[in-house]
C-alpha cells in the first residue's frame, strides 16, 4: 500500500468472499454464469418491451427501467469481484473505491424507489381501473422515474461527498467484495457521527418510504379484493400483481431472513450475504419471475423466438 500522507490512503485491499483457494475456480464459473444470465435476461426484457407495442404500458415502462437498473447494479460490483478471484489482485485505488460506492448506493436507491412506484401502479390498476389511463399517463410515469433518479443521485452524492471529507490513517483492508459504506466508515479515523446521521436520515427516505408505500398499496389492494370476494377477482389480482409481489418478497425478505437469523451473528457476514443477494441473485431471478409469471411477456417472447407473427407497429 502507498500512503499519500499520514491521514489518507491511495488504495484499499478488498479481501472478497471467504472462499478457499482451491474452490476459487468453481465459484468464479458460478458467479460468471449468474452475471451473464443477469445481463442477457434483463436485456431480453428491455428488448421485448421495446419491440412489442402491446407492452408499451406504464407497468412495462417501469419494468424496463428496473431491468436496466438490475444490469447496472450487478455491473458495479460483480466484474471487479470476478477479476479479483481470477487474478488474486486485491487492491482497488481510492478513486475507484469511492466511485464503486457511489454507484452501488445510486442503483440500490433507485431499485427501492422503483419497487415502490411499481406497487403504486398496481394499486391504481386494481383499485381504480376506470381512472388508470388518466392517473398513470405517460408524463406522470416519466416524472416518477425521473424523480427516483434525482433523489437517488442526491442521496448517493451526499454520502460520497461526506466520505471524501474523512481521513483513513490505519487499516486499509476491507473484509468485503466491494467498497461498502459502513465498512469504510469503520476504517476511518475521523469523526463519522455526521455520516451515520445522514445514513439514518437518507435510509428513511429511500428505504422506509418506498417500503411503506408498498405495504400501503398492497393493503389497499387486499381490502379491495375482500370487499368483493370472487375467484375471478382474486385471479385477476394475482395476475396483475404476482410478479411484482414476488420480486418485493425476494428483495425485502432477504433482510428479514438474514437479520433475524440466529445462525448469523456477525454483522459483516450478514452484510456480505445480503449484498450477494441484491447484486447477484435477485437481478438474475427478476427476468425469470417477470417472464414465467407474466402472460404478456411469455407471448411476446414466443413471438420473438418463433418469428411467425410480426410485432405490432
Amino acid at each position: 500500500m502507498q500512503w499519500e500522507n499520514e491521514s489518507s490512503v491511495s488504495e484499499f485491499l478488498l479481501l472478497g468472499l471467504p472462499i478457499q483457494r482451491e474452490q476459487q475456480a468453481v465459484f468464479f464459473a458460478l458467479f460468471l454464469g449468474m452475471y451473464l444470465t443477469t445481463v442477457l435476461g434483463n436485456l431480453l426484457i428491455i428488448l421485448l418491451i421495446r419491440l412489442d407495442s402491446r407492452l408499451h404500458t406504464p407497468m412495462y415502462f417501469f419494468l424496463s427501467h428496473l431491468a436496466l437498473i438490475d444490469i447496472s447494479f450487478s455491473s458495479v460490483t460483480v466484474p471487479k469481484m470476478l477479476m479479483s478471484m481470477q487474478t488474486q489482485h486485491l487492491s482497488i485505488s481510492y478513486p475507484e473505491c469511492i466511485s464503486q460506492m457511489y454507484f452501488y448506493i445510486l442503483f440500490a436507491c433507485i431499485d427501492n424507489l422503483l419497487l415502490g412506484v411499481m406497487a403504486y401502479d398496481r394499486y391504481v390498476a386494481i383499485c381504480h381501473p376506470l381512472h388508470y389511463t388518466t392517473i398513470m399517463r405517460k408524463e406522470f410515469c416519466v416524472l416518477l422515474v425521473t424523480g427516483s433518479w434525482i433523489l437517488s443521485c442526491g442521496s448517493a452524492l451526499l454520502h460520497t461527498l461526506l466520505l471524501t471529507q474523512l481521513s483513513f490513517c490505519a487499516d486499509n483492508t476491507i473484509p468485503h467484495f466491494f467498497c461498502s459504506l459502513p465498512i469504510l466508515l469503520k476504517l476511518s479515523c475521523s469523526n463519522t457521527s455526521l455520516n451515520e446521521l445522514v445514513i439514518f436520515t437518507a435510509g428513511a427516505v429511500v428505504v422506509i418510504f418506498p417500503l411503506s408505500g408498498i405495504l400501503l398499496s398492497y393493503g389497499r389492494i387486499g381490502a379491495s379484493i375482500l370487499r368483493v370476494p370472487s375467484t375471478k377477482g382474486i385471479c385477476k389480482a394475482l395476475s396483475t400483481c404476482g410478479s411484482h409481489l414476488s420480486v418485493v418478497s425476494l428483495f425485502y425478505g432477504t433482510i428479514v431472513a438474514l437479520y433475524f437469523s440466529p445462525s448469523l451473528s456477525n454483522s459483516n457476514e450478514k452484510d456480505m450475504i445480503a449484498s450477494l443477494m441484491y447484486t447477484v441473485v435477485t437481478p438474475m431471478l427478476n427476468p425469470f419471475i417477470y417472464s414465467l409469471r407474466n402472460r404478456d411477456m411469455k407471448l411476446a417472447m414466443g413471438i420473438l423466438f418463433r418469428n411467425d407473427i410480426p410485432f405490432s407497429k
